[in-house]
């Protein structure tokens, strides 16, 4: 299909959904399917009005220049115009054609976060102290609701195992890079002869699900109820509030008990036992969609090293984009958009460059 062919496709859709939405009979559940697709399209028809008036503009110069009646001096005018919309042009060009790649459903979403520290002990769970620290800021930064679900604490400032939502508009699309093996190299504060240490913790992001994304059956679930209890093993309270979930056919387990509230802290594990299924589910989608494609963004599995923070060089390096920042204080106080930037327009050209 031409590509204006396709232009005037997603023209054409977006003012029927438009007329849909003016429709006072228009049902309630195809009125919020119709306003969320409407929503997606109006930026990229946004897009298109501008490329279009700037593609009008240029050939009115270029019948200014080839019309005989024209002086010199005006031809040099519009010469000079002429190359500068060239490049408004392919700009716009390029917009409209990431906006035209198939969207990732999640992207808008909010998110599950999940830290864990991996190898070396003490330091790596000091280290998933620094990593949720850094998400911390990064949400607040972005206007993001940062909510602890679960925090395992190591009770001298480490964090073996923390789960959060975060909650605010396209957190999927601009967390779900982080998954992976996140490495550090620094001088832990009990080295004594200076040595740089290596250590390691993992991060997950999983998009939020709804219950209408994934069905779960009472009877595929074992739910255990006990006492929550903190770092070093001291009970927090007398009463059986803490929650743990078996999903049976998986062997997913999720635990929470950072509530008082049984009934809370049982909803909140439901919370994060539909987000694991969700990705499960996506994961197994894309597979099969694409089994033999390779990402250079990484695909994301949690094995797979993606990132390296050098202390003593004060560097950060991300492997998959071979991208070094020299900035790692301020990466870590949460100013990650130069490496999110980055690994979001990497991924677009790969697949620009897939689809040609």
């Amino acid at each position: 299909m031409d590509i204006n062919d396709k232009l005037d496709r997603v023209v054409q859709r977006h003012a029927e959904l438009r007329d849909s939405l003016n429709r006072p009979d228009l049902p309630r559940d195809e009125f919020t399917k119709a306003s969320k697709e409407f929503s997606s399209l109006t930026e990229i028809v946004g897009a298109v009005e501008t490329y279009r008036h700037v593609g009008a503009e240029l050939a009115d110069l270029q019948s200014l220049i080839e019309d005989a009646d024209t002086d010199s001096e005006m031809k040099a005018i519009a010469e000079d115009e002429i190359r500068v919309l060239k490049d408004s042009l392919g700009k716009l060009e390029h917009v409209i054609m990431v906006l035209l790649l198939p969207k990732d459903e999640a992207d808008a979403r909010s998110a599950i976060l999940e830290i864990r520290a991996g190898t070396g002990g003490e330091e790596a769970a000091l280290f998933g102290a620094n990593l949720y620290r850094m998400y911390q800021r990064y949400a607040e930064g972005r206007g993001w609701k940062f909510e602890p679900i679960s925090v395992s604490d190591t009770g001298i400032g480490g964090i073996k195992e923390a789960i959060v939502n975060v909650n605010g508009r396209d957190v999927f699309a601009r967390l779900k890079f982080e998954s992976g093996v996140h490495r550090v190299q620094r001088v832990p504060e009990t080295e004594n002869q200076g040595r740089v240490h290596t250590s390691a913790a993992t991060i997950a992001v999983l998009p939020e699900a709804e219950e209408v994304d994934i069905q779960i059956d009472t009877k595929d679930l074992r739910i255990d109820v006990y006492r929550a209890q903190g770092a070093g093993g001291q009970h927090v309270n007398k009463t059986e509030s803490a929650v743990r979930i078996t999903h049976l056919p998986t062997n997913i387990v999720v635990t929470c008990q950072d509530d008082k509230s049984q009934h809370k802290n049982r909803a909140t594990a439901m919370k994060v036992l539909r987000a694991r299924l969700y990705e499960a589910q996506r994961e197994q989608l894309d597979s099969e969609r694409s089994a033999s494609r390779k990402s250079q963004v990484g695909s994301g599995d949690r094995s797979e090293r993606i990132r390296t923070y050098n202390f003593p060089q004060g560097r950060v390096t991300d492997h998959r984009i071979n991208l070094t920042l020299y900035k790692l204080d301020r990466v870590m106080d949460g100013e990650l958009d130069e490496l999110v930037d980055a690994l979001i327009a990497d991924d677009q050209a790969t697949r620009l460059a897939e689809a040609v």
